[in-house]
């Protein structure tokens, strides 16, 4: 596996160029969002100049067009994460959206005290709309907590299982923690116990090779733009007879085949779950996304991310005051960390001043800073086109912030 030229990759992305506060943009907030390369913004472009039409019911050239290139990032997501079929493949716009559709949609086939298994470290967007759920159909929530690392502890997860279980919704990867859960062996005990288990694969499709069928995900969801594509679109991978089964999460346009004021007949997978005007145009920058990533190799992205995340972690210990929150074996490059007694805050804001983007607060998963027993931290995260240069700015600048503070 060849060496990453990072510098020849920077220079496909811009905004890398510009400054803040008068010094050289450092961007490690990938977590939240990455940046996206010239050849994704070059589709969105290409979409609105040449082919913007409604898809799918025109005959006309452009709606023709339009509709290819939303089939065509359709087959593309599918071999992107090992799908059997597009049918199984449903363009939503995030992670959100597609969690939600499971909960609401697959949730309406759940009866009072059924029960549905979460953990401690899941981003509000799978905890929400479970919660939701309970308020509707009186199911039964239980949490996995986690062992001082940061890992889930697979002991307690295999205690949660009762006849009444009907449902797993975990984070592949702590957005906080940057810990990898096992969610092949997570799904290998939610089958034995009869019950499937949806999976936000939110920070885990940017980092890591995706196989659905291998990892035994029943659902897998994930957004474009944490992995170098547009804002706005997502997916949501299901099990086609669990599709099949599932009542639609909204009606409108698109969804349907036969419409009377009597009765409704919806129309076949995935199409059933993508009522109204498809995203048309991030869809074809979507597949461009993919093309970038496959092009560099998810391989060599991660040892890259992997010798940041070992070199930052290394020289950060030696920063005064530092605590990292998150130690598990092969965690994915993300650090969250405090200076001493400093406020979070505070220290992004001067980071910030610095030219050094990272993200503050409690990165929508307040349940786990309260099991850690704090309000927030200072999140940095790395992606392809991050250097060790950077890490030494971003060191320097901390080394400096915690004189100010402490």
């Amino acid at each position: 596996m060849s060496e990453l030229n990072v510098e020849a990759l920077r220079g496909r992305f811009p905004i890398l160029e510009r400054t803040v506060h008068g010094k050289p943009l450092i961007y490690l907030d990938n977590t939240a969002t990455t940046q996206t390369p010239s050849s994704v913004v070059d589709a969105v472009v290409d979409m609105y100049y040449k082919h913007k039409a409604n898809v799918h019911r025109g005959v006309h050239c452009l709606s023709q067009e339009a509709t290819d290139a939303v089939e065509a990032a359709r087959e593309r997501t599918r071999a992107f994460v090992g799908a059997d079929s597009t049918d199984e493949i449903i363009f939503t716009r995030g992670t959100t959206e597609a969690i939600n559709l499971v909960a609401a949609s697959y949730g309406q086939l759940l009866n009072e005290g059924d029960e549905v298994i979460l953990t401690v470290m899941e981003h509000h967007s799978n905890i929400v709309p479970w919660q939701l759920l309970r308020s509707r159909r009186n199911i039964v929530i239980k949490v996995v907590p986690m062992l001082p690392d940061g890992s889930l502890d697979m002991d307690a997860y295999r205690a949660l299982f009762t006849e009444r279980t009907r449902l797993v919704s975990v984070c592949h990867v702590s957005n906080v923690l940057g810990t990898v859960n096992p969610i092949a062996e997570m799904a290998r005990v939610a089958h034995e116990h009869g019950a499937v288990i949806c999976v936000d694969g939110a920070q885990a499709v940017a980092h890591e090779h995706i196989d659905v069928k291998a990892l035994g995900a029943d659902f897998y969801a994930f957004s474009s733009h944490k992995m170098y594509g547009p804002c706005g679109i997502g997916v949501l991978y299901g099990r086609r007879d669990l599709l099949e089964k599932m009542p639609p999460y909204q009606g409108g346009g698109e969804m349907i085949l036969h419409v009377s004021f009597e009765h409704t007949t919806w129309a076949a997978l995935p199409f059933k779950f993508e009522a109204g005007t498809p995203d048309f145009v991030d869809c074809a920058a979507f597949t461009k996304a993919i093309d970038f990533m496959d092009e560099v190799g998810i391989d060599r992205i991660h040892a890259h991310e992997q010798d940041l995340l070992a070199y930052a972690t290394e020289r950060m210990m030696a920063v005064p005051g530092m605590k990292i929150y998150g130690t598990a074996p092969g965690k994915s490059a993300v650090i969250s960390f405090n200076l001493g007694d400093a406020h979070h805050y505070d220290a992004g804001l001067l980071l910030d001043q610095l030219g050094i983007a990272v993200r503050t607060g409690h990165h929508c998963a307040q349940p786990l800073m309260q099991a850690l027993g704090i309000e927030g931290t200072i999140r940095a995260s790395f992606a392809v086109y991050n250097t060790r240069a950077e890490v030494d700015a971003f060191i320097a600048a901390l080394t400096r912030i915690a004189d100010m503070l402490l």
